[in-house]
């Protein structure tokens, strides 16, 4: 007879959670939820206060049978699901089905899978959070009373087979309004004038900004013609040289939705993939002799607060590894979203001295490319700031004006590990100038003229249509994958290239 029986959602992180505590404990499974609506009806008595009804799923039967047996051997029942209101309710369900006190300190919680903290967490078990619990279940009967009501209504309008959702029909709404911006979208005209300039035996790029130092946007081809004709010879003056110092901070740690967005970017992988991937991660490696281990803390969360055991880790890693000097100054404070429930730490590696390259053997080829990103977001998030000298210059002939704008890296901090994507392909780039001062004068090698069309907004990548769902508060961090999942799956919409 064990004497305690501890149930998780999943098998691997069963495996794992076993070995870290020993023999007295039998860690099972229960494979996600064990009850829930039924699919055949709405499942929800709308006359008496949306009172949910609730049955075992099918095929779930024989893993409650295990789970009721093991449980009648047990001395005590902890419920340790997911860190979040899902795995609230999945706990609340299990206790319900094995006859537990729902406010008896059954329920343990841990936000990475690693020997410290799962014996930290059983050292502080809780009753269950009806808070949270409510929460899952108004969202799940408001999903039953959107989906049944209205999907019922795009099978006689539309077609059969069609879904409506409380997330995945907004989402779909701001895919149609983009694709009708870009069908209405009319594309103007305007001109810029690059040009080539030469300080002794120095090149450098400028680009025309006004007249009398006013800035003047270039809409024909007679305006660029005009000032054209202005420039009288082929040398300028150097009229205004400002040079300034610029910190440059690191991205903050991931949150569920900054990973997919990065992990779209960098290593053009789709927010399902990404999340089954950081799953595995976080549910446990098998590495060497350490045994199986927890690789990353929880992937659904919408912090970026770190804990002070993991700020101190990595400071002590970057300290060692790169000099004091490139460790997180004090005074660096982190924003937090306006919206973040911050109910868990962002998504990081359970400890910093776990680096890429000692993993590489462990870990598959995506699985190693994620933990990297990872891996790198974190330690650079923990850095310190970078260092840009910039320097800004006015070129001038007579009362036309050109631009030329220039920066380096002085300190490169955080930049040594990680500088993060962007959705827009204009990524800061090194840009020298030549040593100039006031008053010198340069010549140009050649001026280029060239005519452009504004164009209409980009159509959403998987990436953006995450952001712009967080930017709106619509969904939360553990929808976005799914919901993007179910409208390419049902053919709402399609991702091309």
């Amino acid at each position: 007879m064990s004497d305690y029986l501890v149930i998780v959602e999943s098998p691997a992180k069963a495996k794992t959670i076993e070995k870290y505590l020993g023999k007295k404990y039998k860690v099972r499974a229960s494979m996600g939820h064990v009850r829930d609506l039924p699919k055949s009806q709405m499942g929800v008595d709308v006359e008496h206060d949306f009172n949910p009804k609730y049955i075992t799923i099918r095929g779930k039967g024989p893993v409650l049978k295990e789970l009721k047996t093991a449980a009648k051997k047990a001395k005590r029942i902890y419920l340790a699901a997911d860190p979040d209101r899902e795995g609230e309710a999945i706990a609340w369900h299990l206790a319900h089905s094995l006859d537990m006190d729902v406010n008896s300190e059954c329920r343990v919680v841990f936000n990475e899978i690693t020997k410290d903290a799962i014996k930290e967490s059983f050292k502080h078990p809780r009753p269950i959070n009806m808070d949270l619990v409510d929460a899952q279940q108004a969202r799940r009967i408001l999903d039953r009373l959107v989906g049944y009501n209205i999907s019922p209504l795009l099978w006689k309008k539309v077609k059969k087979g069609l879904s409506a959702g409380r997330v995945q029909s907004v989402a779909v709404r701001l895919i149609i309004d983009r694709e009708k911006e870009i069908k209405e979208f009319t594309p103007e005209e305007y001109w810029t004038i690059q040009a080539l300039f030469k300080k002794g035996k120095n090149n450098f790029q400028g680009a025309f900004y006004g007249l009398d130092g006013n800035k003047l946007e270039l809409k024909t081809e007679k305006e660029v013609n005009d000032i054209l004709e202005k420039i009288k010879g082929d040398s300028f003056e150097i009229k205004k040289v400002t040079k300034k110092e610029r910190k440059r901070n690191p991205a903050a740690p991931f949150t569920t939705s900054s990973l997919q967005q990065e992990a779209a970017r960098k290593l053009n992988f789709r927010a399902k993939k990404t999340m089954m991937l950081a799953q595995q991660l976080y549910e446990g490696i098998a590495i060497g002799k350490e045994g199986t281990v927890g690789l990353i803390t929880y992937m659904r969360t919408d912090s970026t607060r770190i804990s002070e055991v993991a700020q101190k880790e990595a400071a002590e890693y970057i300290t060692d590894k790169y000099g004091n000097e490139y460790t997180k100054s004090q005074e660096r404070k982190e924003k937090k979203g306006q919206k973040a429930q911050d109910a868990h730490e962002a998504v990081r590696p359970t400890s910093t001295l776990r680096d890429p390259a000692s993993m590489k053997e462990y870990l598959s080829r995506d699985q190693l490319r994620l933990y990297k990103l990872i891996w790198e977001r974190f330690v650079a998030s923990q850095m310190a700031s970078a260092v840009m000298d910039t320097m800004s210059v006015d070129i001038v002939n007579g009362d036309v004006y050109f631009r030329a704008n220039g920066s380096k890296v002085k300190f490169p901090g955080f930049m040594k590990v990680y500088v993060e994507g962007s959705d827009d392909q204009m990524e800061e780039k090194e840009n020298l100038l030549p040593a100039l001062q006031e008053g010198d004068v340069v010549s140009y090698e050649d001026i280029d003229p060239k005519q452009h069309f504004t164009q209409p907004p980009p159509r959403y990548t998987e990436a953006r249509l995450v952001k712009t769902l967080e930017e709106l508060g619509i969904g939360r961090p553990s929808t976005y994958a799914p919901t993007l999942d179910t409208i390419q799956r049902r053919g709402y919409v399609s991702l091309d290239n």
